[in-house]
């Protein structure tokens, strides 16, 4: 196995110790230092670890002659500048979507026991010393419907069924007999179908990469075929649902509430009306961020280290 240089690209608030250790001592591994010049940095570099993503410059990838992979330490990647890596023929690879999966379905499953038993309610009336109020609704029988069924749906989906709930879904791929009947689905359908399964939504939870054809998929005319009792969930991407559509079906009591990991644009504005509504619980996107998420991103990035430094192909390549 050939030695090589690994430049990792962290963020500030990210701690590279899970990088480091998933490493090892098999490769150079250089974090990059935001302080000095970017030429010498990356001139002998071989692989990049960019953190989300959304770290890497034109004049980063530029002053790295020999580098052959780019690895986008996450899943997402509409904040990458896809289209130049690739005219410098620069092989790109994100992290599969189960890495962060198990938290992303946590936070989505915290976000439907907050609204369930009205949350934010009931801790204004604890303030107030009100008691014996208000009335919860239990998650039991209640159908969540899942936009998307890959890693991050597909585990919020299993602990769901631990609540009780009912399960169903659209996905671009073909969800198989076999399991549609392991996953406890009692409807599965294209995307096509959308209509049809927020029509029948107690809970609709979106679990899409944003792009062209996925922005805006929850807009107002979709949130109005929603029940009125109706929840959304959104741990994925802002721009998958009009936060401004949103507002108003909450506002006007058309939409029970939101539970909101992340928004149209980060960080959000701290005045927007919609973070203001009682009926909304939200997060400044940090389900994904788990001590989990960043130790099995960490050991994917390892692995497709050691597959370049064999002369393989790196999985999950986006580019």
């Amino acid at each position: 196995m050939q030695r090589l240089c690994v430049v990792y690209l962290t963020e500030p608030h990210i701690d590279p110790e899970h990088v480091i250790g998933a490493m090892g001592d098999e490769h150079d591994l250089r974090i990059f230092d935001r302080s000095l010049p970017i030429g010498p940095q990356f001139i002998d570099a071989d692989v990049v670890i960019d953190s989300g993503g959304s770290m890497g410059t034109r004049e980063m990838l530029d002053a790295a002659p020999r580098v052959r992979l780019w690895q986008i330490m996450g899943s997402g990647f509409e904040h990458f500048d896809l289209d130049y890596w690739r005219s410098h023929g620069v092989a790109v690879a994100n992290c599969p979507g189960q890495a962060s999966a198990p938290a992303l379905a946590e936070r989505a499953m915290l976000f439907c026991l907050m609204l369930a038993h009205r949350y934010p309610e009931a801790h204004a009336n604890l303030q107030r010393g009100v008691v014996s109020a208000p009335l919860a609704h239990e998650l039991r029988g209640k159908l969540l419907a899942l936009v998307g069924f890959g890693a991050s749906a597909i585990e919020f989906a299993r602990l769901a069924r631990q609540f009780g709930m009912r399960l169903a879904a659209v996905d671009i791929r073909e969800i198989s007999d076999a399991e549609f009947a392991e996953r406890g689905l009692e409807w599965c359908g294209k995307p096509a179908d959308i209509d049809d399964l927020v029509k029948m939504a107690d809970i609709l939870s979106v679990h899409l990469h944003l792009d062209n054809r996925t922005r805006g998929i929850i807009d107002d005319r979709r949130l109005r075929l929603l029940k009125p009792g109706a929840f959304l969930i959104n741990v994925a991407r802002g721009g998958l649902v009009d936060e401004a559509a949103l507002t108003a079906a909450l506002s006007e009591g058309r939409l029970a509430g939101a539970g909101l990991d992340v928004f149209a644009s980060e960080p959000p504005d701290l005045d927007s009306p919609l973070l203001r509504l009682p009926n909304v619980v939200a997060t400044p996107h940090t389900a994904g961020h788990s001590d989990g998420t960043w130790r099995r991103r960490a050991d994917f990035c390892a692995h497709n280290v050691d597959r370049i430094a064999h002369g393989l192909e790196p999985e999950c390549r986006i580019s």
